[in-house]
């Protein structure tokens, strides 16, 4: 399906590395957590640590001279290098530390491959850079059996769930300009829309599949976060419409994230960010 050989090892790479974070975080769930505080009320888990450390075990094996950027580890190799791996190990630690299982292991090499896990539907949502697909995946530890293993569906984004999800989470560096709040609140929205707010970028993965119309959060140049550069690849291959919250390109000149499944949707959210009468 995936015609580069350079890209399929790598869309694999970043297959093999999502899977092995999501068995870690897949087998620490319903057990007593140990909390790492990060201050301003942000903590990570034992289980994102175990996760990161399976997650950089799969890419050090593989490609032993990449430099790997991880939410929990940081940087490991040469700042400037020309392919680095973003990690986010467990995405929604709040959601997977209360019990809920809305959460995602994302993994990206930059301007390249991705995959986005879940580790409890078995599904890893993957790109090779040029088209996106999702997997199913068992969630029973064995490869064997399972209805779903290996089987390649090839990610369609449509806008007719019209559920669009909205991240709340602070902080809020584009109000009182921006405020998600005050999109929620907006009369065109809610006759059009319908909103959802699931805390976790697997809802990037979402849009790209068509199980959401959008997505939209503040923030400042996310295109090279460990929390969203995956959701973003994933989103671009399968044809969604991504810019900022100010319709700007994404990158250095683009705030926050506005990615939609189609035209359509996006030009109707950015009307309605911009309407703040």
């Amino acid at each position: 399906m995936i015609n580069s050989k350079v890209s399929l090892d790598d869309a694999e790479v970043a297959i093999a590395a999502a899977r092995a974070g999501a068995e870690a975080v897949r087998a620490r769930y319903g057990r007593r957590l140990t909390r790492i505080d990060k201050g301003a009320g942000d903590f990570a888990t034992d289980a994102d640590v175990a996760a990161e450390e399976a997650i950089l075990g799969i890419i050090r094996a593989a490609r032993p001279e990449d430099a790997v950027h991880g939410e929990e580890g940081g940087q490991q190799g040469a700042t400037g290098a020309v392919r680095q791996w973003l990690v986010d190990p467990l995405c929604g630690t709040l959601n997977y530390a209360v019990g809920n299982m809305l959460v995602a292991v994302n993994v990206a090499l930059r301007n390249g491959p991705a995959a986005v896990a879940d580790p409890f539907s078995g599904e890893v949502f993957f790109t090779d850079g040029a088209t996106a697909w999702v997997r199913l995946d068992g969630v029973d530890g064995d490869d064997e059996g399972d209805e779903g293993d290996g089987r390649d569906t090839q990610l369609v984004p449509t806008a007719a769930t019209q559920l669009v999800d909205v991240n709340l989470d602070p902080p809020f560096p584009s109000a009182p300009g921006f405020r998600a709040v005050d999109l929620l609140a907006h009369p065109g929205f809610v006759e059009r829309f319908r909103p959802r707010v699931v805390s976790t970028t697997l809802a990037l993965a979402w849009v790209a599949a068509g199980r959401r119309a959008a997505y939209v959060t503040d923030g400042g140049d996310l295109a090279q976060s460990v929390h969203f550069a995956a959701g973003i690849a994933l989103c671009q291959a399968a044809g969604c419409v991504v810019t900022g919250v100010d319709g700007a390109p994404i990158g250095q000149a683009g705030r926050g994230l506005v990615v939609a499944s189609d035209a359509e949707t996006h030009g109707l959210l950015l009307s309605m960010i911009r309407d703040r009468g």
